[in-house]
Order: C-alpha cells, then structure tokens, then sequence
C-alpha cells in the first residue's frame, strides 16, 4: 500500500489505474486506501458533463481536454459506463474517441455504473479522490443523459455542463424533461450542422431566461469552433466555484455520509433477519395468509429497532 501511494502521489498512471480498480472492485482495500489519502483530497474541481446519447461528448471532452491543458491546468477524464462490466461496448468507444487528448497527458478511465445510481457516486466519489490525490484539476465526469444519473452527477459535480446536438430530433423534448435545472453550461455542439440556430434559440428561450442566467454557448468538434471559448468559460468558472466550492463541499458530506451509515445499516439488519428465526416463521404466516405482509413487517421492525 506504502508503494502504491508514493506512486499514486507522483501520478503514475498504474498506481492510478490500480487505486481506481480497488474503489471499483475491492471494497476492504478500498477503504484502507481512502483513509490514507483522504486529508489530501477535495481540492480539485469537478466538471460534470451530461446530455442525450449521441450529442458528441467524447470528443468534445477529448478536444476540450486538450484546450484547459494548454490554458494551464491538468484535466483528467472519468467515464460513466452505462454497459456492463461483461461487455465493455462504451469503454472501447470513449478510449477511442479519446485518444487525442490521452496522448496530451491527460488521464482517462471508464468506470461502470452496474446499473444502480448509488454505486455510482459510492465509486465515483472515491475515484474522484484517487485523482485529486494524484494532482488532477479539474476532474470531468462523463455521463450519458439517461434520467436519474444527471441529477446524481450534478450533486457530485462543482459545474455541470449539459450536451445538446442539432441531429437528436428529440431534443427539445429533452429540453423540458428535466435538465433545465442542472446546467451552468448548455452547449449545442456539432454546431455545423444544420438546425443548430434554431436548437439555440430554444435553449436559450426555454432555459436562458431562468433566474440562474446559465451560460449558452455552440461548439464544433469537427470545425474546432467554440471549444477554446469553452475551455476559457470553464477555466474562469473553475476560480469563481472554487470561492463558494466550502457549501458544495458540505452538501456532497452530508449525502455521502447518509450513504454509509444507511447502507451500514442496511448490512446490519440483512445479517439480522438471515439469522432471525421470526422471520421465517412470519413468512410461514404470510404464505398461511394468516398474517399480512404490512403487520408482519411493522412486528419485525419493533423486533429489530428496541
């Protein structure tokens, strides 16, 4: 463990990526490590980067990499992986996109949502140190557009950015569904296409006359048009976040720590009833139906909580 933290301190990418595979896969060595490194964390800032499939966000992540690096930072990239970890579809496809910005120095890695919106700020809170711990600043989150895990990145995230493009004929409705809360940053890439004013007008329309006044901006990976803009535009969100980062800080606390004693809990009362030999006999009663389901729990929580 010593030997991986000196490593992981010199931001060696191995120790990185081993650090990282521990928080995704080895709980018990996991929390080892984070107690380790903990005091040395929560100084980066986070950029959470959201929007419908398709809206081109690898490769806008990739050349904005590029951008914040030369504006004198050192980004680092996580990707939320809506595939399993059998598969590993969208892994390939984002280290693809990517390579521009990994040959740059930036670092990059996919982590695996498993399907449940709680593991994934459980990994990504702790994947996010691993990387401040190695001196990255600011860390960017991928994540795909899909309901739940925006809103989730957008409490983990310090500014969130959420990705439009002009191709995605739904994305006005999208516009409605939910993510006009979240953004600092709206962006309609692919902005060469045709179609892009009109997506611009309606984001600016819908969610530029909102009392939190986001920032609307067009990109083009393809044009390499707005990307420097945009990585100017984070740059100088990243000194004014930083100022108000204590009040974040203290929100994310507060949800992480609910987290772990409720899911401690959780543990707790699973070995409980395992072990319990009510239950089974209440479960004798609710398949007798001589009991039912909501008196049987109300009995065994009494049981349970003294």
């Amino acid at each position: 463990m010593l030997d991986l933290l000196a490593d992981l301190k010199k931001g060696k990418r191995g120790a990185i990526a081993k650090a990282i595979s521990l928080v995704e896969n080895d709980p018990k060595e996991a929390k080892i490590l984070i107690k380790k490194i903990f005091k040395d964390t929560g100084n980066s800032i986070i950029i959470g980067i959201t929007g419908p499939a398709g809206a081109g966000k690898s490769s806008l992540i990739n050349t904005t990499s590029v951008a914040l690096k030369k504006l004198g930072t050192k980004p680092a990239v996580l990707a939320i992986d809506p595939t399993s970890h059998v598969t590993g579809g969208a892994i390939l496809g984002d280290r693809v996109r990517m390579t521009e910005s990994t040959d740059s120095g930036t670092y990059i890695r996919s982590i695996a949502s498993r399907g449940s919106t709680g593991a994934i700020s459980h990994s990504l809170r702790n994947s996010i140190r691993v990387l401040e711990y190695a001196g990255f600043n600011p860390i960017i989150i991928e994540s795909v557009g899909a309901g739940q895990t925006e809103v989730e990145i957008s409490t983990i995230a310090d500014i969130t950015v959420v990705v439009f493009n002009p191709n995605t004929g739904d994305s006005i409705q999208t516009i409605k569904a939910g993510l006009t809360e979240i953004g600092d940053i709206y962006l309609v890439n692919k902005s060469d296409l045709s179609g892009t004013n009109q997506l611009f007008d309606a984001v600016r329309d819908f969610i530029g006359a909102t009392e939190r006044n986001p920032i609307i901006l067009k990109t083009s990976v393809k044009k390499n048009t707005g990307i420097t803009e945009f990585a100017k535009t984070l740059k100088d969100m990243m000194a004014s976040k930083k100022k108000i980062k204590k009040e974040k800080d203290h929100e994310r606390l507060v949800a992480e720590l609910k987290d772990i004693v409720l899911n401690n809990i959780d543990e707790k009362i699973e070995e409980m009833l395992d072990s319990n030999k009510t239950f089974s006999t209440y479960i004798k009663k609710l398949q007798s139906k001589t009991m039912n389901p909501f008196d049987a729990g109300d009995k065994i929580t009494k049981s349970l909580i003294k």
